[in-house]
């Protein structure tokens, strides 16, 4: 409302129409340049700042060491996650892989040989021996008994006696021994004993497991989808656990860290929009959205180039910047505009 209050100032001063009419044009100059100097103030507030473009990488490397037989890329190409990089030689695992499933045969049958008990004629076999031993002692036992009676009215001689009392002695140990071979054929194996043999048993499946992972890490897949931006290895090369094989760089979305002062930071809230602009390109604008805000201050880094003070604290913004025309390149400069 002042405007007009100007105006009516002004006019009432001036009487004359020929003087009022001369005035008209200055007073209405006035009075529109104090409306738009007031509209601007409720404009909403642009940050303006600078920084270097870069691009998430990823560093594929070897998880095991051997000849590089295939390379499946050059640098430039496109891959999606999942796609083969590279095949490492893995003959040697594939021979460790066939010498583990035979140990695993091996354990598993003498695990089940354990579990499953004795054979029926191993069985019936032992209890043939016991029956055998057992009639062979009491013979032997009743002859003794019938020499040592002979012997003590001296009607047998001492060697006859001893000859006796040695064949019941060996015959009854004979019997012993079937009986003890027969009741471990019928317990066969301890508790303790089934344990130790399926140990073995997991022992031999976990190393043929591992065996096969290093024959599925020996084909290098991408762990992301993007654009392979550096590849410094060659096909036939030996090359060692963790070596690099291909960098994949994610170039259809660069990111842009900017850094605003404490007066601004309330201005930019996460998800909002901004314009960023490159010297190649100084009349395009790339849409950007904030992505990250630090909640930490800090000084002002060496590499960026503000108008302020470089000792001020500031804090750190990420935009992510759409790249979908592949112009923009990470280690670019570029201005952000935030809105």
């Amino acid at each position: 409302m002042k405007q007009f209050n100007i105006i009516s100032q002004v006019k009432h001063r001036f009487h004359g129409k020929t003087l009022w009419k001369d005035c008209s044009l200055t007073i209405l100059s006035i009075a529109l340049t104090i409306i738009f100097i007031s509209g601007c103030g409720k404009n909403e507030t642009t940050i303006e700042s600078s920084g270097i473009l870069e691009t998430v990488e990823v560093n594929v490397a070897s998880k095991v060491p051997g000849q590089l037989m295939r390379l499946e890329v050059q640098e430039g190409d496109i891959v999606k996650k999942g796609d083969t990089l590279a095949i490492i030689d893995n003959e040697t695992q594939q021979l460790q892989l066939q010498q583990a499933q035979a140990g695993i045969d091996l354990a598993d049958a003498q695990y089940q040989l354990l579990k499953n008990g004795a054979r029926t004629e191993d069985l019936q076999s032992a209890e043939e021996a016991v029956h055998q031993t057992e009639s062979g002692y009491k013979i032997a036992a009743s002859d003794f008994e019938r020499i040592k009676e002979l012997y003590s009215s001296n009607s047998v001689t001492k060697k006859q006696y001893e000859d006796a009392e040695s064949r019941a002695t060996i015959t009854k140990a004979q019997f012993n021994s079937a009986k003890q071979n027969l009741l471990k054929l019928q317990r066969f194996a301890r508790t303790e004993d089934l344990s130790a043999a399926k140990a073995r048993v997991d022992q031999a499946k976990a190393q043929a497991n591992l065996i096969k992972k290093q024959i599925a890490d020996s084909y290098i897949a991408a762990p992301v989808g993007g654009t392979i931006t550096y590849k410094p290895v060659e096909e036939g090369e030996l090359i060692g656990l963790g070596t690099t094989i291909v960098r994949i760089s994610r170039l259809e979305k660069m990111e842009l860290m900017i850094y605003v002062n404490e007066t601004e930071l309330g201005k930019v809230k996460m998800g909002s929009s901004a314009d960023v602009v490159i010297d190649t390109f100084p009349d395009k604008k790339y849409p950007a959205t904030v992505v990250y805000i630090s909640p930490v201050a800090e000084f002002t880094p060496r590499n960026v180039q503000t108008k302020d003070e470089r000792t001020k604290l500031v804090f750190g913004v990420k935009l992510e910047v759409e790249n979908a025309s592949g112009e923009l390149k990470p280690g670019m400069p570029a201005d952000a505009y935030v809105k």
